[in-house]
């Protein structure tokens, strides 16, 4: 079966990872009925907890991918994006969170519409920086201490993404 928008083979990963784990359970089952139905109506509680999390993300990402499409963005990180783009870059990383992973397929939609390389490895080396784990990190080591290190961090981000500018851009011609 083909999928006729992009005519790539649709992925079966999920519907395998379902019928091993429905075959677990009646195995399960088989073995110790009580145990296999308490692990079920464990699994069903929190599926109930994280469903509607789960539905927020999907209308949150529907709503961003609605609004947000990658030539606009580009345009604003692309080679001429200037002193603008290094700032989009240091922010979003900044502001990003989650695992890094979510973000390499949105990433490598940007890069083929032509962002910088450097601001892409700028906006990973910001994710470093946690927002929600600042005041811990000031009650552990006071203020002082965490400024300068959000600094050489922030700092940081910009000079591996210059070098990473310079490393990875296209080489023109010699003429």
């Amino acid at each position: 079966m083909r999928n006729k928008s992009n005519n790539k083979t649709p992925h079966r990963s999920g519907w395998i990872m379902l019928s091993i784990v429905l075959t677990l359970y009646v195995v399960a089952a088989f073995g110790n009925p009580a145990k296999a139905f308490d692990a079920f109506s464990n699994s069903l509680a929190v599926l109930q907890v994280i469903l509607p999390i789960l539905l927020v993300v999907v209308v949150l990402m529907s709503i961003i991918n609605s609004f947000i499409q990658p030539k606009k963005i580009a345009k604003h990180l692309g080679e001429e994006s200037g002193m603008k783009g290094w700032v989009i870059a240091l922010l979003s990383g900044l502001f990003s969170h989650g695992s890094g992973y979510v973000w390499y397929p949105m990433l490598s939609d940007l890069r083929k519409h032509g962002v910088r390389d450097g601001l892409i490895v700028t906006f990973f080396y910001a994710r470093s920086i946690k927002l929600p784990w600042l005041p811990m990190m000031v009650a552990y080591f006071g203020t002082g201490f965490t400024i300068a290190l959000t600094f050489y961090i922030l700092l940081g981000a910009l000079l591996q993404g210059f070098i990473a500018d310079r490393l990875l851009s296209p080489k023109l011609p010699q003429s």
